[in-house]
This record gives C-alpha cells, sequence and structure tokens, in this order.
C-alpha cells in the first residue's frame, strides 16, 4: 500500500508516529506524503484542545476528498477520549494510544475486508509500557525516545491522563539498549521524550529516578548529545543538578513547565507547586549549567484569571528570563474540571493577553541571543538553506553558520551575532 501519516501533537506523537512508518516500511508499504494520492492515511490525533480534534476532522474531510477509496485511518488521544464521537466521522479504521503494531495489523486487514474496525481499550486500566522503537526518518539527524507513557497529575484543564492512562516506564537497561541502538544507526543526539519524564520509574519499583535514567542514556550513548523533554518543576533539585551537570554529553536545555506565575492561578489548575518553588528549579539550573536554555509554557486566560493575577504572572516570568516561550491562550476543553469552572475569560481578551505575554517572552528570547555573542557552543547541523547551514545548539537555540557537508555534524562555534529568533556562528571545530 501506498500509506500516509499525519501527526498532531506533542513528541510522543510524533516518535509513535515514526515508529509506524519504520513498522511499515519494513513491511513492504510505501510511505508517501499526505498531499499526495495514497491507498490509506493514517491520522495519529490529539486532543489537548477542541481545535486539536477539529484539526484532526479537517484532516479525515482531506484525505477522503483526496481519495475517496482510500482507507482512513484515526489513532491517538482523540478517539481514546472520544469514542463516540470519532465512530460517527466516518473513519475505516478507529485506534487509540495503544499497540501501534496491533493498529498496523489491523489497517492491513480493513485495506482487505473495507469493513469498519474499532480497536479501543481503557487507557486508565493500562499496566505495561508498550516499547516503541526510538528514531526517525533515515534523513533526520535527531532521534526521540520514547521512555514513559501516562500521567496522574489531572490537571484541572488538561484531558491527557484520560486518554494515556497512568505512569508506565521502559525499564532502565532497556533504554540504555535502545539509546546503543540509536546511535548506531547514525543519529547525534537523543531526545528522551515521554507524557510526564519527571514521573519516570515511580511504576517500577527499583527506586530509580529520572536521574538514573540520564546517567544510564548519556553513558551508553556518549557519542550523542542527550536532550531532556519537558519536565516537571519539582523535579530539578540540588542532587539532579550534581548528578547531571557531570555528563558532557546532556544537552544544556530545560524545558520547565509553568503555565502561570501567580500561585491563585496554579491552585485552580492543580499544579502542584508554586511560583517560588519553580524559580528555585530556574536559579539551580543557573547555578550549575552556567547559561542553559530554559524554556516553558503559559496558558493566559485560564478561568478566573484576573487582570492583577496576569500582571503577577508577566513579572514572574519577566524575573525568569527564559529563552524561549510558547504562549497559549486557555482553550475550554470539555471533559475537565476547568471547562465548567466560573468566570470564564472572554475569547478576545484571552488573545490580547496572550498577545502581551509574547511581547515580553520575545523580548527575553532576544536578551537571551544576545548574551550568547562570543560564547562557544555545541550544534548539531541539519540543514543547508540559502547559502548557510542550520543547526540547533545544545541550548535549543537555532545557529546559521558557513561551512562545508555539516549534516549530522556535532560542531564548536562561536557565536558572532544575534538575530531575530537564531543567531550566527563560525565553526571552530568539527
Amino acid at each position: 500500500m501506498k500509506i500516509a501519516i499525519q501527526t498532531l501533537g506533542c513528541k510522543v506523537n510524533q516518535v509513535e508516529s515514526q515508529a509506524m512508518e519504520r513498522i511499515l516500511r519494513e513491511r513492504g508499504h510505501e510511505l508517501v506524503s499526505p498531499e499526495e494520492r495514497a491507498d490509506a492515511y493514517i491520522i495519529n490525533s490529539c486532543t489537548v484542545t477542541a481545535v486539536s480534534d477539529k484539526k484532526s476532522r479537517q484532516m479525515m474531510r482531506r484525505a477522503k476528498r483526496e481519495n475517496p477509496e482510500a482507507v482512513v485511518a484515526l489513532c491517538g488521544c482523540y478517539p481514546q477520549v472520544s469514542p463516540e464521537e470519532v465512530r460517527r466521522l466516518g473513519a475505516d479504521l478507529i485506534g487509540g494510544t495503544g499497540d501501534r503494531e496491533g493498529f498496523l495489523n489491523l489497517l492491513e486487514e480493513v485495506w482487505a475486508g473495507r469493513e469498519q474496525t474499532v480497536s479501543l481499550d481503557n487507557a486508565l486500566e493500562r499496566r505495561d509500557f508498550e516499547p516503541i522503537r526510538g528514531g526517525g526518518l533515515e534523513s533526520r539527524t535527531r532521534a526521540m525516545l520514547k521512555v514513559e507513557d501516562g500521567c496522574v497529575n489531572f490537571c484541572t484543564f488538561c484531558i491527557i491522563p484520560y486518554a494515556r492512562g497512568p505512569v508506565r516506564s521502559m525499564p532502565l537497561a532497556q533504554a540504555a539498549v535502545e539509546a546503543v541502538r540509536i546511535a548506531s544507526e547514525g543519529y547525534r543526539e537523543i531526545v528522551l521524550t515521554g507524557i510526564e519524564i519527571s514521573s519516570w520509574g515511580r511504576d517500577l519499583d527499583t527506586g530509580e529516578t529520572l536521574s538514573d535514567l540520564v546517567e544510564a542514556v548519556c553513558r551508553a550513548a556518549p557519542n550523542c548529545r542527550i536532550r531532556l523533554g519537558s519536565l516537571e518543576p519539582r523535579t530539578v533539585t540540588e542532587d539532579f543538578c550534581i548528578r547531571l551537570a557531570a555528563l558532557p554529553n546532556l544537552a544544556p536545555h530545560f524545558h520547565l513547565s509553568l503555565q502561570s506565575g501567580c500561585d491563585a492561578t496554579l491552585q485552580r489548575m492543580k499544579r502542584r507547586y508554586n511560583a517560588a518553588r519553580y524559580r528555585e528549579s530556574v536559579d539551580l539550573l543557573r547555578r550549575w549549567f552556567g547559561t542553559p536554555g530554559i524554556t516553558t509554557d503559559l496558558i493566559v486566560g485560564f478561568p478566573g484569571e484576573t487582570e492583577e493575577e496576569l500582571q503577577e504572572s508577566l513579572t514572574f516570568i519577566e524575573s525568569c528570563g527564559f529563552s524561549a516561550m510558547h504562549i497559549f491562550p486557555y482553550s475550554i476543553r470539555e471533559g475537565t474540571a476547568a471547562a465548567s469552572m466560573p468566570d470564564q475569560v472572554e475569547k478576545g481578551e484571552k488573545a490580547d493577553r496572550a498577545r502581551a505575554a509574547e511581547t515580553v517572552a520575545a523580548t527575553m528570547e532576544q536578551a537571551y541571543l544576545v548574551n550568547l555573542v562570543g560564547r562557544e557552543v555545541q550544534v548539531l547541523f541539519e540543514e543547508e538553506r540559502d547559502g548557510l547551514w542550520r543547526g540547533h545548539a545544545g541550548e535549543y537555540v537555532e545557529v546559521r553558520a558557513q561551512g562545508t557537508a555539516l549534516h549530522n555534524r556535532l560542531c564548536t562555534v562561536k557565536i558572532t551575532e544575534a538575530g531575530a529568533q537564531f543567531v550566527y556562528g563560525e565553526v571552530v571545530e568539527e
């Protein structure tokens, strides 16, 4: 079959799509672009917001228009939490967030038989980690290694615990073996990802923590740069920093989930830290890693957020000096506690607040880039465009430099100039 895969949402969805790509290629199927006419279209969906659901529906309709005879298969978080709604959309195959190989088995069967098939379990009853082979397409320099699935935080704005189930972890020894395999395939960076990697190991009863996992993976693949996915702020302790700062191939980039810099808003969100504890994590990272890239997410316009609370949040993020931020106006997600909270913020007001936050974020990002000028960073180059090679520093800053045949090479680069959202540099050591 000619099969097109479209992926929405987080890095976990991306790595799961890559795993499906790998399996399909091994079975002799041809992977094509979603814009091409295919025999089957797989939509790996996200359901973090109502907008995400809408995008999945649009992709389904587009696939049917492209080839009315094709099999349209929908999997991921959207059908996992809204199975009845998805059934009515007319997908030929409906799967959830588990058993990707079984899902592909069913895809081949549906292609042969053309009867609608639904394969869904109860995510909350899952207890076993589904092994997913890390990696990516051959042309990529960076591979993702999924080491954890599930979340039990049940934040008031988030549906994901219902879509993914409880925490399940890849055993440490297996993660190390996967890291060796990925390195042997030529990748120079491995991103450790999961739904909530800070919870890694809690289900294994071994006493091991995320720090143990990171140490094992860094040592298993010493010639790869290891990058961490999103962290819960309380993960960052003195011990965490001491141990990870000793790892020479760990990328100095930390994405600390924030959502709000206002304690009252954090309480309504049911987050498990306050602004002071978050700031403690930021200070620890800077003490042990110098000038790391520290990135975050911010939600504005959460139910009940007053103008004063917004200003408190903006003042807080400014004090943290993030290297980059993702700003989201709050989006109602049916099935969550926040959807029925009083004092919902009007859509236009949320957009205004997002713009105000983006202004602060852009100023911080520019200051961080300027601060890099004159420093040397490690850059993994990915592609050449317009006469310059582009890649990312360990700090997760885009770097552009002149050079020859730098694809998939990890080089020392001296930063010479700051652009608006990237920096220029000179390669000093390859």
